[in-house]
């Protein structure tokens, strides 16, 4: 599979990653065990987790499953939610991270993080305090990079200039939802990605589901994220995008694809973005989503999606 430069770091990351809040939820041990094996099998390099992600099991069966194939991984993982049953707020102080870091590096048995995400913005730590603990957690070793995800565009920006004034390197990626579907982020957010030379990682790539073709008249199959995560299908299976999925996947057979591998293609084909983060709970999954990373949209291709989009 192809990779591609993560930002300005030097992390070559696959264009399709895994993303595994489905471990130890929807997918018991034995099947993530079956998921990583094939997506490891089909050059899928980079993991994405985050230590809330069934609370905190998705990160324990990496753990336990990567063994020495964690050193062929880029592996990305997030604090700064609420973890189930805990009261603690102030999820972004130094105190914080600082526990939440080594509790994920146990989990995942490995002595370093790849890429360490602040899951959300936290309004009662100063971003100063957020960006010196992350700084610090690189110097020591215990992980390489760290980025945003679900931040406004306004408090993207004034992290960065933070980290700029205090001499650091600062956020080096930021994980949003960005789908065919779910452009909202392109009026002011990605803005700030592009000016400030971030990878930009989309997640709900399918939205969650809906793009992959099995939701054409909007049903519900036991099963699904649709059923199993409560007001998804409310949220996604509306009209209007059961319509743009219809017109999208037309779009898609004209020329030879899927409406599946159209949402990979469109979103590798924009700038900013390295990898695209797609869930999976069974290896024929894993084959698909790694076969779609295969098309690459044209020039002419993009024009005729962007005119049919618009």
């Amino acid at each position: 599979m192809r990779t591609r430069k993560l930002g300005t770091t030097d992390l070559d990351v696959s264009v399709i990653g895994l993303g595994t809040n489905n471990f130890g939820g929807r997918t018991d041990l034995d099947g993530s065990r079956r998921v990583i094996d094939a997506a490891i099998d089909h050059g899928v390099n980079f993991f994405d987790t985050a230590d809330i992600y069934a609370d905190t099991n998705s990160e324990s069966i990496l753990g336990q499953v990567l063994g020495e194939r964690r050193n062929r991984i880029v592996l990305a993982t997030k604090f700064g939610k609420p973890i189930l049953g805990s009261p603690e707020s102030k999820r972004a102080s130094r105190a914080y991270i600082f526990r939440a870091v080594e509790a994920s590096l146990q989990r995942l048995k490995t002595d370093r993080i790849d890429l360490y995400q602040q899951h959300e913005p936290d309004d009662e730590t100063p971003i100063e305090e957020t960006l010196g603990a992350l700084e610090d957690l690189v110097r020591a070793g215990k992980i390489r990079y760290y980025g945003a995800s679900n931040f406004t565009p306004e408090g993207l920006r004034e992290a960065q200039v933070a980290a700029h004034t205090a001499g650091y390197r600062g956020f080096v990626s930021s994980q949003d939802e960005y789908s065919l579907v779910e452009r909202s982020i392109e009026t002011e957010l990605l803005p700030v990605v592009r000016a400030e030379k971030l990878a930009l990682i989309p997640f709900f790539p399918l939205a969650s589901g809906l793009l992959t073709g099995k939701y054409s008249h909007g049903e519900r199959p036991a099963g699904s994220r649709f059923v199993a995560w409560t007001g998804l299908g409310d949220r996604y299976l509306t009209e209007r995008n059961l319509a743009l999925a219809e017109t999208f996947e037309a779009f898609a057979k004209a020329r030879g694809h899927t409406l599946l591998e159209l949402a990979f293609a469109w979103l590798l084909a924009q700038d900013s973005v390295p990898s695209v983060i797609a869930g999976a709970t069974s290896p024929e999954q894993i084959v698909a989503n790694a076969a779609a990373g295969n098309w690459q949209l044209s020039a002419a291709d993009l024009a005729a999606f962007d005119a049919l989009a618009a």
